[in-house]
């Protein structure tokens, strides 16, 4: 029986979610945070990808997609396989030139829809350990009920994600993390069989088309050459993300005790390190790690 390759690599993740528009339109509605029906997406066109700066020392590490739906809203779905402060930015920047670029010369604000962005994170970049689904909207300070709507920022961490008996109404949301987290594992010790993890996950029919777009026997020996080349890049990056934190802590603590942490730190926070990752590491305090 054939096994499930992993839908957070690049060429599955494509060609499940860039290539079958129904798919993406149900995932989005399981995963977005909409409040009522009335803003689901009824249907759904494709975008070009456009070309964005590159985060140093993962240049392989991000998949992403692109749509709209009838009403005029922007999706931006980005598969994240590690996580640094610059992808903060670059959601950011990616969703801000997406709402910008809807008006031409001369026409009106009134006319400009909303931008979503969403990131499905293979890594972690919250301290807290609870917290697996990130909301961003602008609000007013002190009254978060009042919104500028325009940019809605959502941020998903799948090593967090442990919901097992989700209610019926995330239910949709919990087949769909589940999918993206386990696919890949199916069939493995530990893990349910692939014919289980079929029924497990296969809730709808897009659902059944994604598992089965996702098994290996649908994809050319070069393609399935290239799923290892991703896999091998996404290891590289985050081993020299890795090296990159130690070496820094190593050399600031050879220093001195505040100058050469300092320095360390900087260094890290440079990369994109979270303060309160490298205040672990060295022991100076979040402030002043923020401060640098």
């Amino acid at each position: 029986m054939t096994r499930f390759l992993d839908p957070r690599s690049d060429i599955v993740f494509k060609r499940i979610f860039g290539e079958h528009p129904e798919i993406l339109r149900e995932f989005l509605n399981g995963v977005l945070p909409f409040e009522t029906e009335s803003e689901f997406i009824v249907s759904l066109e494709y975008l070009p990808g456009e070309q964005v700066p590159d985060i140093p020392l993962i240049k392989n590490s991000i998949v992403d997609v692109r749509c709209k739906d009838a009403s005029g809203r922007q999706f931006i779905v980005e598969m994240q396989m590690a996580w640094t402060n610059a992808f903060l930015q670059r959601v950011l920047f990616n969703a801000s030139k997406a709402y910008v670029r809807q008006l031409e010369k001369g026409e009106r604000y009134e006319m400009l829809c909303p931008v979503y962005g969403l990131s499905i994170l293979d890594d972690t970049y919250d301290s807290d350990p609870d917290t697996y689904y990130h909301d961003y909207r602008i609000v007013e300070s002190g009254k978060p009920e009042r919104v500028l709507e325009g940019l809605r920022l959502v941020f998903i961490e799948l090593p967090k994600y442990r919901e097992t008996r989700p209610k019926e109404a995330r239910k949709l949301r919990w087949a769909w993390l589940k999918f993206l987290q386990e696919a890949g594992h199916a069939g493995t010790q530990g893990h349910a069989s692939v014919e289980e993890f079929r029924k497990q996950v296969g809730i709808t029919e897009p659902l059944r088309r994604a598992l089965t777009i996702a098994e290996e026997c649908g994809f050319s020996p070069a393609q399935l050459e290239h799923y290892d080349s991703f896999w091998d890049a996404v290891s590289r990056e985050r081993t020299l993300m890795g090296a990159k934190f130690s070496e820094g802590l190593a050399e600031g603590r050879s220093e001195g005790l505040t100058e050469g942490l300092l320095k360390a730190a900087a260094g890290m926070k440079a990369l994109g390190i979270e303060a309160a990752a490298i205040s672990q590491a060295t022991g100076l305090p979040v402030e002043q790690i923020e401060k640098l």
